[in-house]
């Protein structure tokens, strides 16, 4: 593979290439990914486009900055088997450069006895994922959190917290890629033998190889640009935070029991790195794929949304879901209440709006919600179209996966 690489290296030099590989998107799996090929293929050259001004803007620098154990997901999954490894590998690179983090493990806690046999769920799936828990009864859970109440919880000691947007910032340095910002893709042109160009909203034309998509809210769009149909679309989905003006309150990490229908956690409360307490994040839908705010509304992303089948049925399937999120993005004090389920102590006062952020939902034809990570070839292109949560954990082995590809796509041209 080494060898043929840097046979196709020299071949597209010959004959006129910006890069060999075109990377779309500059957050953490598009950065990921372009250090990846940088480190398996020395002399690759690799291009990322970014459309705003410096790294992880979106998904990647809006989160709870959590660096996921993997204990929710199915065993086998890839969801699974990135976060583990991932997660194991984010702490190592945050160690090596001198990024913040830390190991603070986290609570799950039931507050109502339906939810027991999916705490118990949750042990089986995290010893069949290799991932040490610890069950406790309901007096056990003031070890961990003295204000936390619930009737039974566990206690994941992988998990931890560290600066997503800090190593995006570390893996471009790294990674020895061209990295543009300010260049939003606006043109893709494709042909059989030849390569992919990519026309920038500058005027700027990047000729490669081989391109790959990490556009991650705009995933969809970059695919259909490219001429391939994902056979999904991205449906956006705002997750509002509150930040804990008694920190005090909240030692580590608290979760609840996630309803397994839905690919989110619930609301729950996160220390960060700077000692402040982050909770949320709720899910309504946006109005905008950028659409931090109500005030957002972007008609023709609305359109889109509204256009394609799978946004109606699950509407219609998960409606009742959805209203109840709703009314906790509206009032605060039915967010209040939905936290005071897990920390009684908290008054509505305590919540100080934070910055939200918008979660790049894949949803197919039929309103299934993607739930795991999504990535499909096409001519001269590998596209990743879900990346969801662990997405920014497990960065490292994600982006070797994708750059793998995307050097078998180049060896094979």
């Amino acid at each position: 593979m080494h060898y043929r690489s840097r046979e196709v290296v020299q071949v597209a030099r010959e004959i006129g290439y910006d890069c060999d590989v075109l990377v779309i998107g500059g957050g953490i799996v598009g950065l990921s990914t372009a250090y990846a090929i940088t480190r398996a293929a020395p002399g690759t050259r690799v291009t990322v486009l970014e459309k705003e001004r410096g790294p992880a803007r979106h998904q990647t620098g809006r989160n709870s900055g959590v660096i996921h154990s993997g204990i929710y997901y199915r065993p086998g999954s890839l969801k699974a088997r990135y976060a583990v490894r991932g997660a194991a590998e984010m702490i190592k690179f945050c160690t090596e450069y001198d990024i913040p983090h830390a190991v603070t493990g986290k609570l799950i806690v039931a507050t109502e006895r339906a939810e027991l046999p999916r705490l118990h769920a949750l042990v089986q799936r995290g010893r069949e994922n290799g991932i040490p828990v610890r069950e406790l009864g309901a007096a056990q859970i003031a070890e961990y959190e003295p204000e936390v109440r619930g009737l039974a919880a566990i206690h994941v000691g992988t998990t931890g917290v560290c600066d997503f947007v800090e190593v995006a910032r570390q893996l471009a340095d790294a990674s020895g890629a061209e990295i543009r910002y300010g260049a939003q893709v606006v043109r893709i042109d494709r042909r059989a033998g030849v390569g992919v160009a990519v026309l920038t909203g500058a005027g700027d034309v990047v000729r490669a190889r081989v391109l790959v998509n990490c556009a991650g809210l705009y995933c969809d769009e970059i695919a259909r640009m490219t001429g391939d149909e994902p056979g999904m679309r991205i449906v956006p989905f705002r997750g509002e935070y509150y930040e804990l003006a008694r920190p005090g309150l909240v030692r580590g990490l608290v979760y609840p029991v996630p309803d397994p229908a839905f690919p989110f956690l619930g609301v729950h409360l996160t220390r960060g790195i700077d000692g402040g307490v982050h909770i949320g994040p709720n899910a309504v839908p946006a109005l905008a794929r950028e659409g931090y705010g109500w005030g957002v509304v972007r008609l023709r992303e609305v359109g889109v949304a509204v256009a394609w089948p799978g946004s109606w049925r699950i509407a219609r399937r998960h409606w009742r879901y959805g209203a109840g999120e709703l009314r906790r993005s509206v009032s605060k004090g039915a967010f209040a209440g939905a936290v005071r389920r897990l920390l009684p102590a908290i008054e509505e006062g305590d919540l100080v709006p934070a910055v939200a952020g918008v979660r790049a939902q894949a949803v197919l034809r039929d309103g299934t919600l993607v739930d795991d990570f999504l990535i499909r070839e096409g001519e001269r292109a590998v596209h990743v179209l879900n990346a969801p949560s662990p997405a920014a954990t497990a960065s490292l082995p994600i982006g070797r996966e994708v750059g793998r590809r995307a050097l078998a796509v180049l060896g094979a041209g």
